[in-house]
């Protein structure tokens, strides 16, 4: 069984930061891609970041310069930094993981963390 569980979403004002967390637990025999996806009221869920088991990176071009996407293998935790935080960057955030299980290899998804930035 493999869970994951999501961490610090929240209000910000314009400009703001915030950290978000993901982190996986339970029979991983390991990790491969980790991303993050966001899906705003109305719209279709859209990739923000991902970065790879060597640590290559690559982000949606709305978040580029203002998002920073890492990973720390030994706790199995992916983090997104959000920094320069505008309206548009409201919506639910998902974690995604590619994790290999002595009997299954997939995609597990987060819970989701609500991110709302307003004044």
């Amino acid at each position: 069984q493999v869970q994951l569980v999501e961490s610090g979403g929240g209000l910000v004002q314009p400009g703001g930061s915030l950290r978000l967390s993901c982190a996986a637990s339970g029979s991983i025999f390991s990790i491969n891609v980790m991303g993050w996806y966001r899906q705003a009221p109305g719209k279709q869920r859209e990739l923000v970041a991902t970065i790879t088991s060597d640590s290559s990176t690559n982000y949606a071009d709305s978040v580029k310069g203002r998002f920073t996407i890492s990973r720390d293998n030994a706790k199995n935790t992916v983090y997104l930094q959000m920094n320069s935080l505008k309206p548009e960057d409201t919506a639910v955030y998902y974690c995604n993981i590619n994790i290999v299980t002595s009997y299954y290899r997939g995609a597990y998804w987060g819970q989701g963390t609500q991110v709302t930035v307003s004044s």
